[in-house]
């Protein structure tokens, strides 16, 4: 009986042993070109350019050398509540200081009012609105125009899911990892989805965190409106990483507990 119950106990530790190479990030696998270490790596080649889309935040500025035409074509406060980080510790400041996209595609500058920028690349929209300006000033004002910081959701096996906001012009996946937290020792790091919006529709990608070749991929790049989202292995269902030894602890102890009174029953017969 005491065999039975070792055979049990080892039994259930294996199965809820987690291989390293399931957790580690950036290894070369099998059957893939390795890559070294201090091995330059390309950027892949991608041609795809954010299109700007309804409900968008775009934050638009404006220089010249005259200071008082500026002022009449932002918001009142905005530019001071750029310049302080924001009110009251908020994090996306972009919210309250920049330029949403409204449903139609549209939006409403002051003096200007409103100008469709939707299904425009960044570039193209800051050109229109240059335009438009110069049409309404013979004085040189010269516009600003980029996407009010990168937005993400991340849903799943990471340690502070949720939507996300990253300050920068260009992010990657690991960006994104390190802001929603890193992801979950419990996640199937080798099948992490990334729900991408398209100019008019949606793709779903599928992207392996262990694998180094992701370096080189078009998806290191994480773009506006990403959505990550990140399975459970299978071993999950006993409980999170925190809880999980916990869980283990108490299936050996019910287990044990089975085979003993199953023992004390058969010598008793």
């Amino acid at each position: 009986m005491k065999k039975i119950l070792g055979f049990v106990m080892v039994g259930l530790l294996l199965s809820s042993c987690i291989s390293n190479k399931r957790i580690t990030y950036l290894q070369n696998l099998p059957g893939n070109p390795e890559i070294g270490l201090d091995e330059f790596i390309p950027y892949a080649n991608v041609e795809y350019k954010y299109i700007l889309q309804p409900f968008d935040v775009v934050d638009i500025d404006f220089a010249s050398s005259d200071e008082e035409l500026t002022k009449a074509f932002e918001f009142q406060g905005s530019r001071s509540m750029r310049g302080g980080g924001g009110g009251g510790g908020v994090n996306d400041i972009f919210y309250f200081t920049g330029y949403s996209i409204d449903q139609e595609g549209f939006v409403e500058i002051p003096q200007l009012g409103k100008i469709q920028i939707a299904g425009l690349t960044e570039e193209e929209a800051q050109k229109k609105v240059q335009e438009e300006i110069n049409s309404f000033f013979k004085e040189e004002v010269f516009v600003k125009l980029r996407i009010g910081g990168i937005r993400f959701t991340a849903l799943g096996e990471f340690s502070s899911s949720g939507a996300q906001v990253i300050l920068k012009n260009r992010a990657t996946i690991f960006d994104a990892l390190a802001v929603a937290g890193e992801s979950n020792i419990l996640a199937k790091k080798n099948k992490l989805f990334i729900i991408r919006q398209y100019d008019g529709g949606t793709k779903i990608h599928q992207i392996n965190l262990n694998d180094r070749q992701l370096l080189a991929s078009p998806f290191y790049f994480i773009q506006p409106n990403d959505i990550l989202y990140l399975e459970p292995m299978k071993i999950r269902q006993f409980g999170n990483a925190e809880n999980l030894t916990a869980s283990l602890g108490l299936i050996i102890s019910v287990t044990s507990s089975i085979i003993l009174i199953a023992a004390l029953l058969t010598s008793n017969l």
